[in-house]
């Protein structure tokens, strides 16, 4: 199937837990922001070096001793002053403007600043004044690289005391989506492979997939990475929050509910009234004549659980990609207004 993948996306996908593994080694190695009584990480980035801060913030959301918000634009929020809060500025080439900006902004209000970067600008913006600067390497699009940008920072937060006892879970990760491997990548035939089937159902489809409580953030990877990957539309929602007023959606336009297909990810560390919702409104999509699809986790813990249903998520994009005949890699229309930005 690698005929429409000239520059081997599907790689990338088969790579991600031995990335996973290479970032957590990666985040133990290199040194470490000097920061006095730290109350708050703010991390900068967006797109695909953006991703890797939700998954932390969120992964870390009842264990972390100090808030983590992820921050999608080119300012800071107004509590982040001072050397107490750390911003982490995340992007994969370096020269993202909304994250440089996010830099300066931090500069100005006294922060103590990390880059998270492969070069360019913003590696040279933390050489010039002399803040903490973490290189990685890494070639393909930053989407691919959302190991690095949440299994280096994870590893940061562990040597930091934020939190402790993550050890076991980044390996347990890492062995379940290696043993997943096996059933996922191109080489698995379709009658053996539940990505590859998934993509087929998915195909001139609207795709909304819904997520509870931290894999919310998961059902965000999934939409972008259709996006990306496949060319097409995609819509996230988390719950319980879409029981609280997207249920009352489903009367109308009645048409569309036949080119619609809801994927509910579902983990079995879960909350339990949260289970008893995801089964609820699967009922009550298919009573719409909505067309559901239930992609459950595999490990045993939550960081295990979250992985995997990122991995599978990018195969079923990847494969959704060759079945439209796009290539999955370059993203033509994103590149194009970047360049118009630049130009004004």
């Amino acid at each position: 199937m690698n005929y429409q993948d000239p520059e081997n996306m599907l790689g990338y996908i088969d790579a991600l837990p031995d990335d996973l593994e290479k970032a957590w080694s990666l985040g133990h190695e290199l040194e470490l922001p000097e920061v006095k009584q730290l109350k708050q990480i703010v991390i900068s980035g967006m797109g695909g070096s953006a991703i890797g801060g939700d998954f932390l913030a969120s992964y870390l959301s009842d264990r972390c001793l100090v808030p983590i918000i992820s921050r999608r634009n080119y300012d800071l929020p107004a509590f982040a002053k001072g050397r107490e809060t750390l911003v982490i500025c995340s992007s994969h080439s370096g020269n993202t403007e909304e994250t440089v900006s996010g830099f300066k902004a931090a500069l100005g209000a006294g922060c103590s600043v990390l880059a998270l970067c492969t070069g360019g600008y913003l590696a040279s913006l933390a050489e010039e004044n002399h803040s903490k600067l973490w290189i990685f390497e890494h070639h393909g699009q930053p989407r691919t690289a959302i190991s690095y940008s949440f299994g280096m920072l994870l590893a940061m937060v562990a040597r930091l005391g934020l939190v402790s006892g993550v050890e076991g879970e980044v390996r347990d990760a890492i062995v379940t989506m290696r043993a997943a491997r096996a059933d996922l990548t191109g080489s698995s035939p379709l009658s053996q492979n539940p990505a590859r089937r998934l993509a087929g159902q998915l195909l001139e489809r609207n795709v909304a997939i819904f997520g509870a409580g931290d894999n919310e953030v998961v059902a965000r990877r999934w939409k972008t990475q259709i996006n990306e990957l496949a060319k097409a539309w995609a819509s996230f929602e988390g719950l319980p929050e879409m029981n609280h007023n997207t249920l009352a959606g489903l009367l109308n336009p009645e048409s569309l509910y036949n080119r619609t297909s809801a994927i509910f990810l579902r983990a079995e560390l879960d909350h339990p009234r949260n289970q008893m919702r995801l089964d609820a409104t699967i009922q009550s999509f298919l009573q719409a004549g909505i067309a559901s699809e239930i992609v459950w986790a595999r490990g045993k813990t939550k960081l295990a659980q979250m992985w995997s249903l990122l991995q599978f998520g990018d195969y079923v994009s990847y494969y959704l990609a060759l079945l439209y005949g796009v290539d999955p890699t370059p993203v033509d229309s994103l590149s194009a207004l970047k360049q118009r930005l630049a130009k004004e």
